[in-house]
C-alpha cells in the first residue's frame, strides 16, 4: 500500500510538473526594472564585448541586490523578475544568485536562461555550472530554433555532452496559441530522455506516441536525430498504399548518412500480392558537382489484366509467365568546376515498358541534364558546356527509350500475341551523336548594332524506318518491308545583325539582317527515290532583311496605369529551297506565342525554315490598378505574301491527303491570343490560344490558381489541341494487310486538371485532384482524401483511381496514405541538402 501511495504521488507530481513546464514555456517575458545593481571583479584584462561587458563582468537589474563575498544575490517578483547578464548569457528569475569566483548561478521562479547561440531554457528552478550550462532544472522546457519543444519534470546535465530528462515530452508542434497552452498534435512522452550532443541524437526509454493527446503507439526504446541535425541516418516515414495489382504496399525508406556530402537511401517496397521491389538511391556531392544514382530491382512474373485464352475476355489481376529480372536505373550527374566549362550526364533505362506504372515508382520522369526527355521517354546523355560573357558552346550525345504506346494503337486495347499492349519501337528513335550548338558575339558594336554568330551541327542514326512526319509525303514508299532507318547529318551557320533606334516621338525602330546556310548529308533513303541510298549531300541558303517597329504608350491615372504596346515587323527573305529529301527531325512542332510570332525562325528546330516576304503585327494592352492586381491581353497575326505548301504534312489517318499542323502554311497565320488576369494577390490566371482564320481554336491553354482563407487553395488548368483533322476509326494496315486493323492516329486531345484542398472544421478538411480526358470522355486519374493539417502534422487518407491508357492492366484503384511530420520529415524519399 505504501508503494502504491508513493507511485500515485509520483504520477501526480509528474503530471503537475509537465503541466507547469508547458505553462512556463508559454509565459511572456517580464520587462519592468525597479532597481539596478552591478558587481564585477577588479581585474579587467580583456576588451569589452559587444554589450560592453568584459568576460568576467556581471550585470544585474533587480528590485534589490546584495553582495556577500563572491556571491551576488538579487530578488525580484513574478512581474519584475531579476535580469542577470554575463559572458553572453542572460538569466531571468524571481530570485537569482551568482558566484563570482566559481562562475556558477542559480535561479528560482519563472526562470528563463538564454545562451549566446539563442537557445532558451525555461524552468521553475535552475542551477548552472561554471560554463553556465544547465546542471539541474525542475519543470524544464526549451524550444529549438525550428520550433520544436522539449519539456521534462527534471533535467540533469550528466556530462559535457549528455543531458538526462525524466518524465519528458518532445513535440515538433506548437504548444501555445492565442488562448494559451494547447495539446500538441503530435508528441512523444517518455519516462527518460537522453540528449546526446556528441551523437547529436535524442534517445527515449518507454516512449509513447500521442496524436492529439491520444496514445497510439508504445515502444521501449526510440531514437531520432537532434532537431539541429540537418541529416541523420535512420528510418524515414513509411509509405503505405493499396493497389489492385500489388495489394497492400508498404515502403520503408531508410537513410544512411555516410558524410555531410554523401548518403544512401534503401527503400524496399513490400507487397502482399507480388514480390518485393528494392529501391536504392546514392547521392554524393563533390566540391564542384554532384552525382545521384537511383535504381530498383525485383524478380517477379508479369501481373495485370491479360487475355490469356485469346477469347477477348481479360482475366483480372493475374500473374503469368516465368519469373524474370526486372529493374530500372535513373541517374544524373553535373559538374561545374572553376572556369567557363561545365559538364554532366544522365543514364535512364528500364527493363519493362510498364515497370514504373506497375510498382508506382515516384517521379521517374525528371528534367536533368542539358536535354530533357518528353513524358514517358527516358534519355541517356553526355554533355559539356562552355559559357562566357560573349560566347556559348555545347556538345552532347544522347539516346532515348520510349515508354509510350504505339500511336497506331493508342486509342484501342489491341495487344500482341503475349497479351501486351504494343509500345513505340525504340529502333525508330534516333541516336544523336553529336549535337553541337554555338553562339558568339563581338566585344563591341558592329555598324552601330549587335552582331551574333551561330553554329549548329548534328548527326542522327536510326535502326528502323519511320515515315511521316520525318519524311515528306511524296517520299513515302508504298511498302516499308526491308527499308532501314534514315540517317541524317547537318551543319548550319548563321549570322544576325540588329540595331535599335528611337525617334524623338518615342517610336522604336530595329532594323535587322539575317543570313543562314545549311549543308545536309542524308543516308539510307528509301530506294524508290532513285538516289544513292548511302549518301545524298544537299545544301540551302537564306538571306533575310527587315525591321521591327514598336511604340509603347503609357497613361497614368489616380485609379490605374494603362499601357499599350503596338508592334509590327516587315521582313523579306530569299527562297529557302526546302528540298523534300531533307528529313524533318526537329521542326515538327510550332508553338506560336507572343515571343515566337516575331522571330525569323518560328520552328522549334532547323529542318524547316521560312522564306519570302511577310508582315507581322500585334499589340498588348495592360492595366494595373493596385499592387499585384493587373490584366493584360495580346493579339497578333502574321501575313505571308505567298503560301508555303512545304509546311503541310500527311493526315495521320490518310497519308494521301495533306493538312497544315503549323498554322504557317497559308498566306495568313493563326491568330495568337494571350492574356493574364489577377484581380487580387490571391487569384492569378493566364491563357493562351491560337485560332485559325475560320475562328476555330487550334490549340489553347488556360489556368487559374486561387487561395482563400489561410490554407484553402485550388488550381484548375485546361489544355486542348485540335490541330489534327478528323480521323478514321479503323483502317487496314498497309504493311500487314492480313493483320488487325490500325487504330486512330488522331493526335487531338483535350484535358482538364483540378487540384485543391478545403478545410471544413478547424484543421480538418478534404483534398481532391483529377485529370479528365474530355476527348475520350474518361477520367484518367482521380484522388479524393480526408485531410488533417495544423502546420506541424499533415495526414491524408484517400482513394485514387488510375485509368491512363498506357497501363497494361486497365484501371487501377487503391487507397493512399500520406504523412508529413515537422522535424521527422514526410512520406517519400529524403531530399535534404548535402554539403
Amino acid at each position: 500500500m505504501q508503494g502504491d501511495r508513493r507511485e500515485r504521488r509520483s504520477n501526480v507530481l509528474r503530471h503537475r510538473l509537465l503541466a507547469g513546464a508547458a505553462l512556463i514555456a508559454c509565459a511572456p517575458l517580464a520587462t519592468p526594472v525597479l532597481a539596478q545593481a552591478q558587481a564585477q571583479p577588479s581585474a579587467q584584462t580583456a576588451a569589452p564585448a559587444a554589450d560592453g561587458l568584459t568576460p568576467d563582468a556581471v550585470y544585474v537589474e533587480a528590485e534589490s541586490a546584495r553582495r556577500e563575498g563572491d556571491v551576488v544575490t538579487a530578488q525580484g517578483g513574478p512581474d519584475d523578475r531579476v535580469y542577470l547578464r554575463t559572458r553572453g548569457h542572460t538569466l531571468r528569475g524571481e530570485s537569482v544568485s551568482y558566484d563570482l569566483a566559481a562562475g556558477t548561478a542559480a535561479a528560482q521562479g519563472q526562470v528563463e536562461a538564454t545562451a549566446p547561440d539563442g537557445t532558451v531554457v525555461h524552468a521553475s528552478r535552475l542551477e548552472l555550472d561554471q560554463d553556465l550550462n544547465a546542471g539541474v532544472a525542475v519543470d524544464f522546457a526549451t524550444r529549438t530554433p525550428d520550433g520544436a519543444s522539449l519539456m521534462a519534470a527534471t533535467a540533469v546535465r550528466r556530462s559535457e555532452t549528455a543531458n538526462e530528462l525524466n518524465y519528458a515530452i518532445f513535440t515538433p508542434c506548437p504548444i501555445c496559441d492565442a488562448n494559451g497552452p494547447k495539446t500538441p498534435s503530435v508528441s512523444i512522452q517518455a519516462e527518460k530522455v537522453v540528449q546526446d550532443e556528441e551523437l547529436r541524437a535524442i534517445l527515449y526509454r518507454n516512449a509513447v506516441f500521442r496524436i492529439g493527446g491520444v496514445p497510439v503507439f508504445y515502444t521501449p526504446f526510440f531514437a531520432h536525430p537532434d532537431p539541429t541535425v540537418e541529416r541523420a541516418s535512420g528510418l524515414l516515414v513509411p509509405i503505405v498504399n493499396y493497389d489492385e495489382g500489388r495489394g497492400v504496399s508498404v515502403e520503408l525508406p531508410y537513410l544512411i548518412v555516410v558524410s555531410p556530402s554523401e548518403d544512401w537511401l534503401i527503400s524496399p517496397q513490400i507487397n502482399t500480392e507480388v514480390a518485393p521491389l528494392l529501391n536504392l538511391q546514392w547521392r554524393r556531392r563533390f566540391v564542384n558537382g554532384q552525382v545521384v544514382v537511383r535504381g530498383g530491382y525485383t524478380y517477379e512474373r508479369n501481373f495485370g489484366d491479360f487475355d490469356l485464352n485469346g477469347d477477348g475476355d481479360f482475366e483480372s489481376n493475374v500473374r503469368f509467365g516465368d519469373r524474370d529480372h526486372r529493374s530500372y536505373l535513373l541517374s544524373h550527374g553535373e559538374f561545374d568546376p572553376d572556369g567557363p566549362w561545365r559538364f554532366g550526364f544522365t543514364a535512364e533505362r528500364t527493363s519493362d515498358k510498364t515497370l514504373f506504372d506497375r510498382y508506382d515508382i515516384r517521379d521517374p520522369y525528371q528534367d536533368n541534364g542539358l536535354y530533357y526527355g518528353d513524358r514517358r521517354r527516358l534519355i541517356s546523355q553526355l554533355y559539356a558546356e562552355r559559357q562566357s560573357e560573349r560566347s556559348y558552346l555545347s556538345v552532347a550525345a544522347f539516346s532515348i527509350q520510349s515508354l509510350r504506346l504505339d500511336p497506331r494503337f493508342a486509342d484501342t486495347d489491341f495487344r500482341d500475341a503475349d497479351g501486351f499492349k504494343v509500345f513505340e519501337d525504340d529502333d525508330t528513335l534516333p541516336l544523336v551523336a553529336p549535337l553541337i550548338d554555338a553562339r558568339w558575339e563581338p566585344n563591341g558594336p558592329v555598324l552601330g548594332g549587335r552582331l551574333r554568330l551561330k553554329g549548329s551541327a548534328v548527326s542522327l542514326y536510326r535502326d528502323a524506318y519511320v515515315g511521316s512526319p520525318v519524311l515528306r509525303p511524296e517520299l513515302l514508299p508504298t511498302s516499308t518491308v526491308g527499308v532501314g532507318g534514315v540517317d541524317t547529318r547537318r551543319v548550319t551557320g548563321q549570322f544576325e545583325w540588329r540595331r535599335a533606334l528611337i525617334s524623338p516621338l518615342g517610336v522604336r525602330w530595329e532594323p535587322f539582317v539575317d543570313g543562314r546556310a545549311d549543308v545536309y548529308s542524308v543516308g539510307d533513303l528509301p530506294p524508290v527515290l532513285g538516289v544513292d541510298p548511302d549518301d545524298a549531300t544537299l545544301s540551302r541558303t537564306r538571306l533575310s532583311a527587315g525591321v521591327d517597329v514598336s511604340y509603347p504608350l503609357i497613361r497614368r491615372t489616380a485609379e490605374a496605369d494603362v499601357i499599350l504596346e503596338p508592334v509590327a515587323q516587315l521582313s523579306v527573305s530569299t527562297d529557302p529551297d526546302l528540298d523534300p529529301r531533307i528529313p524533318n527531325e526537329d521542326a515538327q512542332i510550332v508553338e506560336l506565342d507572343e515571343s515566337s510570332l516575331f522571330r525569323m525562325d518560328r520552328f522549334s528546330g532547323y529542318d524547316l525554315l521560312e522564306g519570302g516576304a511577310r508582315f507581322t503585327a500585334g499589340g498588348r494592352a495592360t492595366i494595373r490598378w493596385a499592387e499585384g492586381r493587373s490584366a493584360s491581353l495580346f493579339v497578333g497575326r502574321s501575313h505571308r505574301f505567298d503560301q508555303e505548301d512545304a509546311f503541310r504534312t500527311p493526315i495521320p489517318d490518310d497519308p494521301t491527303r495533306l493538312y497544315d499542323p503549323t498554322g504557317l502554311a497559308s498566306e495568313t497565320s493563326d491568330w495568337v491570343v494571350q492574356g493574364s488576369f489577377s484581380p487580387s494577390d490571391r487569384i492569378r490566371s493566364w491563357g493562351h490560344a491560337t485560332i485559325d482564320g475560320s475562328g476555330d481554336i487550334r490549340r489553347a491553354e488556360a489556368a487559374v490558381d486561387g487561395r482563400w482563407g489561410r490554407r484553402n487553395l485550388a488550381s484548375i488548368s485546361y489544355i486542348v489541341d485540335r490541330s489534327d483533322p478528323l480521323y478514321i476509326e479503323d483502317r487496314p494496315d498497309p504493311a500487314n494487310p492480313g493483320g488487325p486493323p490500325l487504330g486512330s492516329l488522331n493526335r487531338n486531345y483535350e484535358f482538364i486538371q483540378l487540384a485543391g484542398q478545403q478545410f471544413v472544421y478547424r484543421n480538418w478538411g478534404f483534398t481532391v485532384a483529377g485529370i479528365a480526358d474530355l476527348e475520350r470522355d474518361v477520367i484518367t486519374r482521380s484522388e479524393v482524401g480526408l485531410l488533417f493539417d495544423d502546420d506541424c502534422f499533415r495526414f491524408e487518407l484517400g482513394f485514387r483511381r488510375d485509368n491512363t491508357r498506357v497501363r497494361p492492366s486497365g484501371p487501377s484503384e487503391g487507397v493512399y496514405v500520406r504523412l508529413n511530420l515537422a522535424t521527422f520529415g514526410g512520406s517519400g524519399y529524403g531530399q535534404s541538402e548535402m554539403r
